[in-house]
């Protein structure tokens, strides 16, 4: 009897206590700073992609949502600075459990994760990123690949003696709305 009578004053109280209502459409909340998004594909100072095409990131996908084909860099066509480059870079955003596996298997810290959490999407083909849709954009002094190294001569000079700062890439927790703070 007294059971039923502390459930009837917990009900009685919170009638009289002020709604919380969130406006997400309209009003966007922000996510926590540690909060894993949408993934991002990372670019060195000179434009040239961080990826090297090592495919760690699909071997530690518990998911199997992640695809990656390498390919050969060239004098003529250099993508990254190693011997190497993700060629092709898909993620399936319908298999992804943002579990963070990928990022922390990522050799070159070219794979993070954003706060972009808006996924949805009424098709099953738009939820498969391509490269060109992970990959950070291009910034003021950064030169659109592919074009030679402008960092250094070699590739230990972007990795063992690169910037001091190994993290990502400035600009790689971009939003795609223009109302929402960016996260630094």
């Amino acid at each position: 009897m007294l059971d039923s009578v502390k459930g009837f004053g917990l009900t009685f109280s919170t009638m009289f206590k002020k709604r919380v209502t969130i406006k997400y459409p309209d009003v966007p909340q922000p996510s926590a700073p540690r909060f894993h998004g949408r993934h991002v594909l990372n670019r060195h100072p000179d434009g040239l992609e961080k990826c090297v095409g090592c495919e760690l990131c699909a071997w530690a996908c518990p998911a199997d949502a992640i695809y990656v084909e390498g390919g050969d860099n060239t004098e003529e066509a250099r993508f990254s600075p190693g011997e190497r480059y993700g060629a092709i870079y898909q993620i399936n955003y319908a298999r992804c459990i943002f579990c963070g596996l990928c990022i922390e298997a990522c050799p070159t810290r070219s794979l993070t994760m954003s706060n972009a959490y808006e996924l949805a999407s009424d098709s099953r083909a738009d939820l498969i990123f391509t490269k060109e849709q992970l990959l950070a954009p291009l910034l003021p002094g950064m030169e659109l690949p592919p074009h030679a190294m402008r960092l250094g001569e070699n590739e230990t000079d972007y990795y063992v003696q690169g910037p001091t700062n190994p993290g990502a890439s400035a600009g790689a927790e971009r939003t795609d709305r223009s109302d929402a703070k960016e996260v630094v």
